[in-house]
């Protein structure tokens, strides 16, 4: 018996309506995955300020003296912010005031990057040891989504180098006695690894005190990494960042060794044929001495993804990056 033009005609919308659902579903699946999440008011005690490179060149373009585009959250009625154009100047006229400098991962737009930026500086209110909360810096950069999964990764893996010459560049513009966190989130991790390297031991040599070095700044340092996508012997006593432990008060180190974006960081650079630090941790033995230093596994928490957003929804992680960015500042 052939059935009715009305049951066929609710059999194909039930099947649409299931497929529309499922579509649905999976981009959100993947905003969360990206970093993508819905502006919240901040606390009225925000200072939230923003400096982008997606403005500089890249690898083959690098200016000499880079000119940073610098932003500030003004809040307006009903607590939202009101970005508006500031001066670097303005940014470090407070040495006093802890500085804690975010550096997101890929695939983050300018609006995504604010977003995670004041979802961060809410949470390091909440465990400052002042009662005038750290001035949070977020570090902007150009890693919006481009192509396929692959081909983006390794062009923003390559992009991470040049990143962390333009941090490198806005850290020797920091007064030496102003206290300073670093929380670098996937590639951010790189980014920031790679500015200390520079300051810490440019062209392959100790740097003496003095000049740009970080490594005899008065100034407390801390340095918090969220899933780094960075290899995993990059602090090994061997490895190519190793130097910039010496310039480390604190260092925080938060893995996920079930992460899907962090089990496939070897194919992003062929010549380096060794998982992520973010996958697979490092052991306590490789800090300096004089460092103090904490790793936790947050794969019981955060499970498959790669979303800072799963990391500052978590009670227990959430106080993990606060505290290991702010303590002692």
């Amino acid at each position: 018996m052939r059935p009715s033009a009305v049951s066929l005609r609710q059999a194909i919308w039930t099947v649409m309506h299931a497929t529309i659902a499922s579509i649905v579903m999976l981009a959100t699946i993947l905003l969360m995955s990206f970093g993508t999440v819905a502006e919240a008011a901040p606390d009225t005690s925000s200072d939230v300020w923003v400096v982008s490179t997606r403005c500089l060149g890249g690898t083959c373009n690098v200016p000499e003296t880079p000119r940073f585009s610098v932003e500030q959250c003004v809040l307006a009625n009903g607590g939202r912010c009101n970005w508006q154009r500031a001066e670097l100047s303005d940014m470090l006229a407070e040495p006093a005031r802890p500085l804690v400098i975010f550096i997101h991962g890929n695939r983050y737009d300018t609006g995504s990057a604010k977003q995670q930026g004041l979802a961060l500086s809410r949470r390091l209110a909440r465990f400052s040891p002042t009662d005038a909360p750290a001035r949070t810096v977020i570090f902007s950069w150009p890693s919006e989504r481009q192509g396929c999964l692959l081909h983006d990764g390794r062009a923003k893996y390559q992009r991470c180098y040049t990143d962390g010459h333009y941090l490198a560049a806005l850290l020797a513009k920091v007064n030496p006695e102003q206290p300073v966190a670093i929380v670098g989130y996937s590639f951010g991790a790189l980014i920031s690894l790679k500015a200390f390297d520079e300051l810490c031991r440019p062209a392959g040599e100790q740097l003496p005190c003095g000049g740009d070095s970080l490594k005899c700044r008065p100034g407390v340092l801390n340095m918090v990494l969220v899933a780094p996508a960075v290899r995993s012997d990059a602090l090994a006593p061997r490895g190519p960042y190793r130097d910039a432990l010496a310039c480390l008060d604190r260092l925080t180190v938060i893995i996920n060794s079930r992460d899907e974006a962090l089990r496939f960081f070897p194919l992003l650079d062929p010549r380096v044929d060794v998982p992520a630090l973010g996958y697979v941790g490092m052991p306590g033995s490789w800090a300096a001495a004089d460092t103090t230093f904490r790793i936790r596994d947050a794969t019981s928490i955060v499970g498959r993804e790669h979303s800072l957003l799963r990391y500052l929804e978590s009670a227990t992680l959430s106080a993990i990056i606060a505290t290991g960015a702010v303590a002692g500042l």
